[in-house]
């Protein structure tokens, strides 16, 4: 089941993830919302917040 959240606006977002590789090699998983369900879809990973951006009802997620 994706993570969704509706921001102050009114707007139903879902979290979503992939994993990049980086320039060194690396491999590193990103979050990112989106107003429509895709099929990366993630839940909130553990330790994790959202928070709003209170100018433009932007969404984020944190540590702690």
């Amino acid at each position: 089941m994706a993570y969704k959240h509706t921001n102050s606006k009114g707007v139903t977002y879902y979290l979503n993830s992939k994993d990049v590789t980086l320039r060194g090699g690396k491999v590193q998983r990103i979050y990112y919302f989106s107003k429509d369900e895709r099929p990366e879809a993630s839940d909130l990973p553990d330790g994790y917040s959202v928070n709003e951006n209170p100018r433009n009802g932007f969404l984020t997620i944190k540590k702690g």
